[in-house]
């Protein structure tokens, strides 16, 4: 049988978020990553670790069938790949940053000027986009100190928290674009393996579906039901299981985590009591 063969970032904040998916999703990796190529035992997949940059091209030529990659990588280097799944961890954005010291943030500050960036394909679309002129400079890494050591007046990188810039009096100014880690797949791929693939998105699904959900249980005079069964937002009705008290029921349904205090707040407005909230681990819809 043939086994999919997923590429995933060798170091860094990806790696240890998609081994977590994998085993959120009941694949057990045997070995660590100072292997190249590693196998698992309870599922047809095969996982190797490669550089982030390297993924792409991995990707394109066929060389492994799915990776789980940051959305703003595939942006800049512009290949023939499918994104199928979006994952909602490594949330970043890629944006243009300025010395503290410049009060404007407009994006006509950069008309002319110079801007250090490993993102070039990215920062020259956006630029020509907006009628904006810039000479680019393409570093490598350590993008930030560049304006420090008066090689540009201002960077285009990758933008998370913001403290980086701020330990290098930095501010940021413009959002060229929003990024996470997604799961994307190559062209080249086949029937069967696509097949393999439909059953691993069902997982990761599940697992997703269920980080943004909550169980709830609660107390509700009877008369209470209709009222509180209105307020749930609920996969389809919720259970109604009555308590020994007479005149109460205790309701058990599944809560957006999203719209969690605004329920919960409507919930105790129409009557609901001893409120309870458990995490779920699978969603299985």
């Amino acid at each position: 049988m043939s086994k999919l063969k997923i590429a995933i970032q060798k170091s860094g904040r990806l790696y240890d978020e998609s081994l977590q998916l994998l085993k959120d999703c009941g694949i057990f990796v045997n070995n660590g990553k100072d292997q190249l190529k590693v196998s698992v035992d309870n599922f047809p997949m095969e996982i190797m670790y490669l550089r982030n940059s390297d993924i792409p091209q991995y990707l394109e030529d066929g060389v492994v069938d799915i990776a789980v990659v940051g959305e703003n990588l595939l942006a800049e280097k512009q290949k023939n790949i499918q994104i199928v799944q979006y994952l909602g961890f490594s949330k970043c954005r890629v944006s243009l940053a300025v010395p503290k010291e410049i009060e404007t943030d407009s994006l006509t500050y950069f008309q002319g000027k110079k801007i250090a960036t490993s993102y070039p394909n990215t920062l020259q679309s956006f630029l020509k986009a907006n009628d904006i002129t810039a000479d680019i400079h393409v570093i490598s890494g350590s993008v930030e100190i560049a304006p420090n050591i008066g090689l540009a007046d201002g960077i285009c990188d990758i933008v998370s928290s913001g403290s980086t810039l701020f330990k290098n009096g930095l501010r940021e100014t413009v959002t060229l674009l929003k990024s996470e880690a997604v799961l994307a797949k190559t062209p080249q791929l086949s029937q069967e393996k696509n097949a393999i693939l439909e059953k691993f998105l069902f997982r990761i699904k599940s697992v997703l579906k269920a980080k943004k959900s909550k169980y709830i249980l609660m107390n509700v005079p009877n008369e209470k039901i209709a009222e509180i069964s209105n307020v749930l937002p609920v996969l389809k009705s919720p259970t109604v299981i009555p308590l020994a008290e007479k005149g109460w029921s205790s309701i058990h349904s599944v809560i957006d985590e999203e719209r969690f205090w605004d329920v919960i707040d409507e919930l105790k407005a129409n009557g609901a009591q001893d409120i309870l909230i458990i995490p779920i681990d699978k969603m299985v819809i």
